[in-house]
This record gives structure tokens, sequence and C-alpha cells, in this order.
């Protein structure tokens, strides 16, 4: 049985090697992607980001319990950050997430970031098209919550939620990131703590009155609140398929994987055919015979030249 037959037929092992395949750029792995693609697109995509510290995994993992017992079928792609020793993920987040492993209804896959800026990893987008393929209905991705993981994360999901937390100077980042205007569902975790309405307040006045996003207060720990977020989130998709703005959404999330994907390509024809063209312009570079930009148009120039002969 192929890979994709068994993908499909719920496999947990092929999925797992399809995934690792993923993670690991391997050729055979986007090969055997290709043939899941034409049954994707009914998952919803759920993106879950927010400073470390203020509970991510566990609101997923309470959110997740109550949309399983509303039926739904749950992935999760836990993106954490790259170990500098072994260059793999930390696991951090699926050992928070552990009461769900025996459930077949939820599948959880921990993701190292590997460098990836704005802590999305280059394969995560990839991934969910493989549990989408294998029927999960949502699909969570849990970002390292750095950098600019929380704009990022807006541009390859469905609905984004944002999680704050009282007293953290979640506020402040949150003018300088500029979620405000991407988030669609904002979360203040550990609201048992002092400040938390007073965040809510300001929140809604930055968003300038505004009522379509709702504001949640939970405490995760002891699932308070969090049933509310499991609806906000199945609220949310209704909205967006009235309204026509999924299908919008999705569009925008094609040409941003056709992009990445395009860029990943001419790095790795620029890796296998000019690593060492470049290493000269590098050195060129530091010695001050050639600047940066210059170097950069001889190497377009080279690459062009590449593609003419290959066609």
């Amino acid at each position: 049985m192929k890979t994709t037959d068994k993908v499909l037929a719920g496999n947990i092992r092929a999925i797992a090697r399809l995934l690792t395949a993923l993670e690991c750029n391997a050729p055979h792995g986007f090969q055997e992607l290709k043939e899941l693609y034409p049954h994707t697109g009914k998952a919803h995509i759920v993106g879950v980001t927010g400073a470390p510290g203020v509970g991510k995994s566990t609101l997923i993992d309470s959110i997740t319990r109550n949309l399983r017992r509303k039926g739904m079928t749950i992935g999760i792609i836990a993106i954490d950050p790259t170990s500098p020793f072994t260059g793999g993920a930390l696991l951090g987040d699926r050992v928070r997430m552990e009461k769900h492993n025996t459930d077949p209804g939820v599948f959880i896959r921990s993701l190292a970031t590997r460098g990836a800026s704005g802590g999305i990893s280059r394969a995560a987008l990839a991934m969910t098209h493989v549990l989408d393929a294998m029927g999960k209905n949502i699909i969570f991705i849990e970002t390292v919550g750095i950098g600019q993981s929380e704009i990022d994360i807006t541009r390859i999901t469905d609905t984004s939620v944002l999680i704050l937390t009282p007293g953290m100077g979640d506020a402040i980042q949150l003018m300088k990131a500029g979620i405000l205007e991407a988030a669609d569902i904002f979360v203040i975790n550990k609201a048992d703590r002092e400040g938390a309405e007073s965040l809510r307040v300001e929140l809604q006045s930055m968003m300038n009155g505004k009522t379509d996003r709702p504001i949640f207060l939970t405490e995760a720990l002891t699932d308070k609140g969090t049933a509310a977020v499991a609806g906000g989130i199945v609220k949310h998709r209704r909205g967006l398929v009235l309204h026509g703005e999924l299908d919008r959404r999705r569009r925008l999330r094609a040409g941003y994987e056709l992009t990445t994907a395009i860029d990943a390509s001419i790095r790795d024809i620029i890796d296998a055919a000019m690593k060492k063209e470049i290493e000269k312009l590098a050195d060129d570079v530091v010695a001050r015979k050639l600047d940066p930009y210059s170097a950069a148009g001889i190497v377009f120039e080279r690459l062009g030249a590449l593609f003419k002969s290959n066609v």
C-alpha cells in the first residue's frame, strides 16, 4: 500500500514517517504530499500565539478537551524551540498535552523551529496538509511566541488566537507587533491574577470599540472559561464562511505557501550549484572588493543563466 493510501486510512506510523520527512525537507516527503493535496482543504486551521509563559499549551489542551466533547477530531502542531545540542524540538509542549496521547481523535506533533524566523517552522504548513488529509476537523498550530511569530501565524491560519496574561507587559508588546489588527480572538489567561480586568478594558479601548473580535478570560489550569473559547473558534469559522472571508484567507495562504515554496527551491538550487561561488563572493565583500548588493546581482545573473540552460 502506498504512503498516500496509508495516510488516508489513518495509519499512524506512515503519518509519523511522512511528517518527519517533511520536517527534514526530504524530497520524497514533498512528492508524497503532492499526492495527498487533492484530499485536503476541509480542516479549519487555528493559530495560537502569545509570549512564552502565557499558557498556550495548557489552553490548547483544555480547548481540545471541549471540542472532543462535540465530536470533533483535532490535530496539534506544537512548534518548540530547537535544542542547541541535538537540533531537535525540546518537546515541552507535547509533555503538557500528554493527556490526549491515548485519544485516537487527537494527533499531536512537536516540531523544531530549526532556525526558522518568526517562530514558525518552514514545515509547519506542509504538515497541516497531512493532518487535514487524515481527517482532522480542527488543526492547531502553536508558535514559540517570540520575534514576529504573532504576525506570521495569521498568514497561515483561518483563525488566529492571541493569548495574554496580566502583569507581563503584553499590552506594550501588542502595540509594537501590530497583532491587534491581525488577531481574531483574544484570550486573557490566568485571569485569577490581579490586573486581568484592567487588561481587558485596555484591550477593548485599543480596538476602538470594535466588538467583532471577542475577548475571553480563562484559567486554563482549572478549565475555567475554556469552553467559551472553543465555542468562539467554532462561531468564528461559521462567520468566515457566511461572509466569504474563509475563501479569501485561504487564497492568501495559498499565495504565501507558493512564494515560500519558490523561495525554498531557489535556495536549494543556490546551495547545490553555487555554494563555492557565493563563498568567494562573500570573501570579496569582506575584503571590500565588492559590495553586498553588487554581489547579489552577480548571483542572480548566474542563477538566471543556470535556469536558461535547464529549460
